[in-house]
């Protein structure tokens, strides 16, 4: 197999990237030049060497604690529980919340193998003690991801704190007419009083 092989194997094992743009993204490094090459593998060598799970919340980090835990401004009481790291940073571009976050590595899939000694369910748990008041269950409307709030908020009742879990229906500029059964269905039961 050649090197032009090699990364475009390599590109194609990365989300979103199909066969034919892990080759095009090859050709359109070989057109670079031999330095920027260079600083894309020294940046690639470099995350793999100092990123690491932070370890209070599993959020990703180049510190023994990430930012968010060592915020003072964050609100210690409430503890947002993610499926991937990746979605705390949409949950930050809202500007709506300012508590903790739990990255819990994934999701609930038995079909899969994943079990919740797979994820960071328990480290979850172990958090609760330290003046948590809510935990917010933030993980995708999905089959698997339903199966992990189910799963999340039964270990967490028994602590005797609030759970609640983020709405999900129409988003904002979506029409009805183009929205499917579920997300009508999840619109509907999360509605709320106007004011």
């Amino acid at each position: 197999m050649s090197a032009i092989d090699d990364l475009a194997t390599e590109l194609a094992r990365l989300p979103g990237i199909g066969k034919k743009t892990a080759f095009r993204l090859t050709y359109h490094l070989l057109k670079q030049s031999p330095d920027q090459s260079r600083r894309l593998a020294d940046a690639l060598q470099t995350l793999a060497e100092r990123v690491r799970p932070c370890s209070r919340c599993f959020n990703l980090s180049e510190d023994e604690l990430c930012s968010i835990c060592l915020d003072p401004r964050r609100d210690v009481g409430l503890l947002c529980a993610v499926e991937e790291a990746s979605d705390i940073g949409a949950i930050e571009r809202s500007g709506e919340y300012r508590g903790l976050y739990h990255v819990l590595g994934g999701r609930l899939s038995p079909l899969d193998g994943i079990g919740p000694d797979d994820l960071t369910i328990s480290q979850l748990v172990r958090r609760l003690d330290g003046g948590i008041r809510e935990v917010i269950i933030a993980t995708n409307p999905s089959l698997e991801g339903e199966a992990t709030a189910l799963y999340l908020q039964g270990q967490i009742v028994s602590h005797g704190l609030r759970v609640t879990r983020i709405a999900r229906g129409l988003p904002v500029g979506g029409d009805l007419e183009y929205a499917d059964g579920v997300t009508i269905a999840q619109a509907l039961s999360a509605r709320r009083e106007m004011i």
